[in-house]
């Protein structure tokens, strides 16, 4: 096998996330100002994402906070998760299963207390690469730079030898500072074209 490695996003990469509009139609609900659910549960979306809450803390919170009770706590999260989870990249993901016999393969994801069980009961990430590295298990993000050293340790391979694929280009640029090349993720074809130029130069 090549020596080289790809690591994928899954927001955005991977997963489809379009804006679902669902806090807004939640602040209309509960007659709060536009960008109200953001700044009261801030600090809770926040610590979500790097496991300083548990998902039972997290219902707690949002049902305290925006005063819901058990069936609109329920709906509120249903619909985060559905904006959350998006659906699959049907392409991109299909391209990565046939490239397992041809590199090294991770995920990096800055997530959400409670997403690898989703994500793999949908999508099988597990099954798809060989370390699936989340933020909220870390309790890193990127584009903190350990975020990056973690992934490729737990991968056992080197960052130069590594590409990252993102769609947040502050995402790519950390990378591609600790020697890493990077692709800023727009469509699957010109991701494609990427690793296959990357592995292409280890050949």
């Amino acid at each position: 096998m090549s020596a080289r490695c790809v690591i994928f996003d899954i927001g955005g990469v991977l997963e489809i996330t379009p804006v679902t509009g669902w806090r807004a139609k939640w602040e209309g609900r509960l007659e709060l100002p536009p960008g109200a659910i953001d700044d009261r549960l801030g600090e809770v979306w926040s610590a979500g994402e790097t496991g300083a809450v548990t998902e039972l803390e997290v219902r707690a919170r949002v049902s305290g906070t925006l005063g819901l009770d058990a069936a609109q706590t329920d709906a509120f999260m249903s619909h985060l998760w559905d904006e959350y989870l998006g659906t699959a990249n049907a392409e991109l993901i299909s391209y990565v299963r046939a490239l397992r016999s041809r590199c090294t393969l991770g995920i990096l994801s800055n997530s959400f207390v409670g997403a690898r069980e989703l994500e793999e009961e949908r999508y099988h990430f597990g099954e798809l690469v060989e370390e699936v590295v989340y933020s909220h298990e870390t309790g890193v993000r990127k584009p903190e730079a350990r975020a990056y050293t973690l992934t490729c340790s737990r991968l056992a391979v080197a960052p130069g030898d590594c590409l990252f694929v993102d769609d947040l280009a502050a995402n790519v640029a950390a990378a591609q500072s600790l020697g890493m090349r990077g692709h800023l993720f727009t469509h699957n074809a010109a991701a494609i074209a990427a690793v296959e130029n990357h592995l292409a130069d280890a050949a």
